[in-house]
């Protein structure tokens, strides 16, 4: 599936990706500055959370959901490698059947579930962005 949207249309877009993604582990794949904090922050939202920034130092912040699920975002930017990973326990985060929102992945990619969704979003000329959902 491939949308091209503007912020202006951004819960229609998050609405859809929750509607569609095969998985509760989400890969966030684009550049910095192509909004992929902004659309996790639309995508908690729709699944009641509030996230107020990305968990870059922390390396991830933990959510509930009105549902009492978890919601877990993690932002791998400043990870040096997998090892660090393994630090936070990260195959539980990713084997315990809760939502993980994961920014950067490609810093871990050797650790990432094989059923995970990949999301990757480009900016284009007219500062929409398209998001591809593979």
């Amino acid at each position: 599936m491939e949308i091209t949207y503007s912020l202006d249309n951004l819960p229609v877009v998050a609405s859809q990706i929750l509607e569609h993604t095969k998985s509760k582990i989400l890969l966030f794949y684009a550049t910095m500055g192509t909004g992929k904090t902004t659309l996790i922050k639309e995508l908690a939202n729709q699944l009641g959370c509030n996230i107020s920034s990305s968990p870059t130092f922390s390396l991830v912040n933990e959510y509930e959901t009105p549902e009492q699920e978890i919601l877990y975002h993690f932002d791998f930017y400043r990870i040096d490698n997998d090892d660090e990973a393994y630090d936070i326990g990260i195959e539980e985060y990713f084997y315990n059947n809760q939502w993980c929102f994961v920014e950067w992945p490609e810093n871990i990619e050797n650790l990432l579930p094989l059923d995970a969704q990949v999301i990757s979003i480009k900016t284009n000329s007219d500062h929409t962005r398209t998001l591809c959902l593979k």
